[in-house]
């Protein structure tokens, strides 16, 4: 005989629909480590365009998990939102049932009746409690259904790529007691499973959801009046390699779930892993305490800045290897690993948690390329762009395996060690990392630059990108009639980064001693800014040409790029002035921020990806470059700025990026459609932004803390700073802001550290 547990069947699946994501509104965001869930304001998942799902992998592991109570949807009450989350809810409607003591009789369960109480956590999967509460004078029969379908689409699906064939979904296994199992396997030779643990459902079977197969589960209870019920389910996945030939579609739903290929490697119904809730929020304390503590006398201020912090904390994610961590580029569409946006992000927060610049670095510096590949546009010394790890990078279908066709990374990269070193003075972490570094300074000299003498780009991956620089839409590199550039191209702010980079490389390598290399790379920096000035500057706009392209063009649109060159120092100080005019002049500054490309030219338009939007990120940096040139004041009021529009937002969260509409003509942000909320150089720039204001400049070999000019806005009076590190020293900070004089106090200083104040 067949013990209950142990029976088990099939259910024929058809998966829903790849429905393509343009836009996210209204969407709920969970994450922890590499998995993350898009749900809507009732923690439901289904097919709609704003690619809700739970992810793992770059791969959509769950497309459908969707409540019904007594075959409709509840209402929703509140909500919070995190790694964790709580969707506190009502039923809808009236329910009228048989009074058990008088057949003909009927009892009726009135609307609002139930406390519905949806509990989730991320931790190694999904584990979600539902909670219904009967708050009726009369006991409640209650019917839950669990619907859950899984199409194990690839990110880049999701997002609008049309696959000319896909891989094989097995019929559903489902037993008796609970347990559900989904199978998938890919092109790419690896085979997905995604299992479902139920607790003591009454059923689980086949249904039809918006025309497509999936599987409902059901639990039929009595709730007595005044009393409760929970009822609790578990979602997890596992990848294992995939065997044998590759069986056609009828072969394998023929098979009972095996085809041709033979065995899999994978457990049709394994363990449910351990999912424990402690764990998550002991993980978020240790990493809160690495950060210095950041408090003002303006409530909404700190709000943003705990938001950031709070961001910056659920984008972390462990691996691609064991013992390594990064910094998430952004959800839904780039939780993965991203050189730009990891190494920005480590910029943004160095002065205040320095560990997450040291494990860009150290994430970086392994993936460097180290042979010319077209396809995956690699060159020796490169630094990457994008890593992906779902089928279709795994299959060839798209060369993210790693993807190298950035053209700013690798300067960045080497800003990035360079500012690392100043904070840190960690002698050791140079040293473990200068073969890569000078493997970079080889890529800028033998690939990057062109004959002109600047860094350019030009894509030779046909499934890679058009444009390189941070600006990487296919329109975003213009001149003033509108017209795009064609490549090769050098971008305005890459040279910038080159500049930087040369300057800040000569430094480490006077403190190794390579006084030959140090003085070669201060001449080719300076050469370099000589070139710029004569070649970029356009007299008749008072501006620098945001690129260069094919034989000399000027991209001579005006946009945000040469705000980057304020930050880095390669503008002229003759030019400053005319540089900080033209930003900040009406048609770049929306009043939101500075938009990327001028309103007043051919080509504008504020709901584009890079064509007039505002990116917080964009804004910090040339908030620093203000700040570094001596604008204080400009640079407080675009401050103010992107400060203000945090605060429009859902839970004060600063998005990627929402679009350039001026304020003189609508009094709030308006949103993206698909921007990524939450993005990591996003969150990051209010930290920037506070940097800058507050002029940190450290160098932790010598044991010094420089303030230059700290300067805080007519909005913020008072802004304390503890456990600033620099090196192994730390330092308590207190800013105050009287009669337009920003004074700084050191509260309390830890270690060998020299402070001063320059006013």
């Amino acid at each position: 005989m067949t013990s209950r547990s142990e029976t088990i069947r099939e259910i024929p699946t058809s998966p829903t629909e790849i429905i393509r994501a343009t836009d996210l509104g209204g969407v709920r965001v969970l994450k922890r480590g590499d998995i993350y869930l898009l749900a809507d304001e009732l923690g439901d998942v289904y097919p709609d365009s704003r690619g809700l799902g739970l992810y793992s992998g770059d791969t959509r592991v769950v497309s459908y998990l969707a409540v019904r109570i007594n075959g409709g949807r509840p209402v929703l009450l509140g909500a919070d939102k995190g790694y964790r989350g709580t969707i506190q809810m009502t039923n809808a409607d009236s329910v009228h049932h048989p009074d058990r003591g008088a057949p003909d009789a009927t009892l009726a369960l009135t609307r609002e009746s139930l406390g519905i109480r949806r509990e989730r956590v991320l931790s190694g999967g999904l584990h979600e409690r539902l909670r219904i509460a009967n708050y009726a004078q009369c006991s409640a029969p209650v019917t839950i259904e669990l619907l859950m379908d899984v199409d194990d689409a690839d990110i880049f699906e999701v997002r609008g790529h049309v696959r000319p064939s896909r891989g094989i979904h097995f019929p559903i296994l489902v037993r008796d007691d609970g347990r559900m199992t989904f199978r998938y396997e890919g092109l790419d030779g690896r085979t997905r499973w995604t299992y479902l643990e139920a607790t003591s459902p009454n059923a689980i079977s086949a249904a039809t959801v918006a025309g497509d197969g999936a599987a409902i589960v059901r639990w039929e209870r009595d709730i007595a009046a005044g009393g409760d019920v929970s009822v609790d389910w578990r979602i997890w996945t596992a990848l294992t390699p995939s065997f044998g030939s590759s069986p056609t579609r009828t072969d394998r739903q023929s098979s009972g779930g095996t085809g041709r290929g033979g065995p899999t490697g994978g457990e049709p119904f394994p363990p449910c892993p351990t999912i424990d809730p402690a764990a998550g929020e002991a993980d978020y304390r240790a990493w809160s305490k690495g950060f210095a503590r950041i408090a003002s006398d303006n409530e909404l201020f700190d709000l943003v800045i705990q938001r950031s912090l709070a961001d910056l904390r659920l984008l972390t994610t462990d691996g691609p290897n064991p013992g390594e961590r990064y910094v998430a580029a952004g959800v839904p569409w780039y939780t993965t690993l991203f050189g730009r946006d990891a190494i920005i992000t480590g910029l943004q927060t160095l002065a205040f948690r320095p560990e997450i610049a040291i494990e860009a670095l150290e994430i970086l510096a392994p993936r460097q390329a180290d042979t010319v590949d077209d396809w995956r546009d690699a060159e020796p010394g490169k630094i990457l762009h994008e890593l992906r790890t779902g089928e279709m990078a795994r299959a060839g279908e798209l060369p993210y395996l790693p993807y190298y066709g950035t053209v700013d990374a690798t300067p960045l990269w080497l800003v990035l060690l360079g500012a690392t070193y100043d904070w840190t003075g960690d002698r050791g972490l140079v040293d473990r990392l200068w073969p890569h570094a000078l493997a970079a300074l080889r890529w800028i000299d033998d690939y990057g630059t062109g004959a002109d003498g600047f860094v350019t780009y030009e894509r030779r991956s046909p499934e890679g990108q058009v444009n390189q620089g941070w600006k990487d839409s296919e329109d975003s590199v213009r001149d003033r009639t509108g017209a795009t550039t064609e490549p090769p191209i050098a971008l305005a702010e890459v040279q910038g980064y080159v500049y930087d980079a040369k300057l800040r490389m000569a430094g480490l390598a006077d403190m190794r001693g390579e006084t030959e290399l140090a003085t070669r790379l201060r001449r080719e920096a300076a050469d370099l800014r000589a070139s710029f000035e004569a070649a970029f500057w356009l007299p008749d706009l008072q501006f620098y040409a945001m690129a260069i392209g094919r034989d000399g063009h000027a991209a001579d649109a005006v946009g945000s790029n040469v705000g980057h060159c304020l930050w880095s120092g390669m503008v002229g100080v003759d030019r400053a002035a005319a540089v900080m005019a033209r930003l900040t002049a009406p048609d770049l500054d929306s009043g939101w921020g500075i938009r990327t490309y001028a309103s007043r030219q051919p080509g504008y338009n504020p709901i584009s990806y890079h064509l007039g939007s505002v990116w917080p990120h964009d804004n910090a940096l040339v908030i620093a470059g203000l700040k570094r040139y001596g604008f204080d004041e400009a640079a407080n009021q675009l401050a103010g700025s992107i400060f203000e529009a945090a605060q429009r937002f859902d839970g004060f969260r600063l998005p990627e990026l929402f679009c350039g509409f001026a304020r003189t003509d609508i009094d709030a942000p308006v949103p993206y459609p698909v921007a990524c909320s939450p993005q990591a150089w996003a969150a990051g720039a209010p930290l920037h932004i506070l940097s800058s204001m507050l002029g940190f400049r450290a160098n932790a070999a010598r044991g010094e803390l420089e303030l230059l000019r700290p300067h805080l806005p007519t909005w913020l009076s008072e802004v304390t700073i503890d456990n600033l590190r620099v090196g192994g020293a730390s330092v308590d900070l207190l800013f105050r802001r009287r009669h337009g004089t920003t004074s700084a106090e050191v509260v309390r200083k830890s270690g060998d550290l020299a402070i001063t104040i320059h006013q």
